[in-house]
């Protein structure tokens, strides 16, 4: 069975995107099966990973993302997986392996517009269509927007594990608490939709810091961090065996790269002058994606 996996946390701007994204691709690299499902409507891990104009076609014609599931409900996830998502110039496959759910803007009207079966909430109505490709994967790996509306329950309700990113600061501290106050209520609000085949409910298993800039002192808002993560554990509202992972990722300029040119960082790890910039952040990607494989769930 696939590990299905949210990143979440409630203070937007940690770098989430950029950590999901290179944590799939170094996943990947290290012989994994990936399906990243976005379910941000500002679709930036989509967009990175189709690149514009393909991402531009799905968005105009308002089908062929996830939203398509729901609204009008024609099309099934499995219709919607982008396989070998990321490729070159020429449609070559240069990262296979790694595939794609794509969301577009329309997906914010999940949380306004759509009026669908109460007996049957979005995220169920995603669950169950999960299940059908669930089986071709190592991993599945939810990108959520900073908080639990309807898109992000579609990825925590289908989650078993939660990583929260991090930056050093007051304010992520403050987003995580937050989120496992709301998770809690997410939990108690779908426990009834729940089936004893999908395992337990998603649970907080690990904080990673994220883009930390050059020079910055981490170790008290690690410190803080901790103190909290114990406080939780000890009250039994994150997993037991939740930790901050000791892969750290820098912030790094190959990284805004790897965006504006639609690919992973690993796959841009030299600049224009042949020097390997980017290989500190690859290996920092590369020792969390291999942290994470280590960080199984107990059975």
């Amino acid at each position: 069975m696939a590990r299905r996996i949210s990143f979440l946390n409630y203070k937007g701007g940690v770098g989430k995107t950029s950590l999901i994204v290179n944590t799939a691709a170094a996943l990947v690299k290290l012989g994994q099966r990936v399906l990243l499902c976005d379910f941000d409507t500002q679709s930036n891990a989509s967009i990175w990973l189709m690149k514009l104009d393909r991402w531009n076609k799905i968005n105009a014609q308002g089908v062929g993302a996830v939203y398509s599931i729901f609204d009008p409900g024609t099309a099934r996830v499995k219709d919607l997986v982008l396989k070998d998502v990321v490729q070159g110039k020429a449609g070559e496959l240069l990262l296979p392996g790694l595939d794609l759910v794509p969301t577009t803007f329309n997906l914010v009207d999940l949380e306004n517009e759509y009026n669908g079966d109460p007996s049957r909430p979005p995220f169920l109505v995603f669950y169950d269509q999960l299940r059908e490709i669930e089986a071709n994967y190592d991993f599945i790996l939810f990108d959520c927007p900073p908080n639990i509306l309807r898109a992000s329950q579609c990825g925590v309700f289908a989650s078993n594990e939660l990583y929260v990113p991090a930056n050093p600061d007051a304010l992520s501290l403050i987003g995580f608490t937050l989120l496992v106050e709301k998770l809690q209520k997410f939990h108690q609000l779908s426990a009834s939709f729940r089936q004893a085949a999908m395992g337990p409910a998603a649970q907080v298993y690990g904080i990673v810091f994220n883009a930390i800039k050059t020079g910055v002192d981490i170790e008290v808002p690690k410190m803080r961090m901790q103190l909290r993560l114990n406080q939780f554990r000890s009250a039994k509202r994150v997993a037991a065996r939740a930790k901050i992972f000791d892969a750290q990722i820098r912030d790094a300029m190959v990284v805004r790269r790897a965006v504006a040119l639609g690919l992973p960082v690993s796959l841009v790890s030299a600049d224009a002058e042949g020097n390997a910039s980017g290989d500190n952040v690859v290996n920092d990607y590369r020792k969390f994606a291999t942290e994470l494989i280590q960080h199984a769930p107990t059975p």
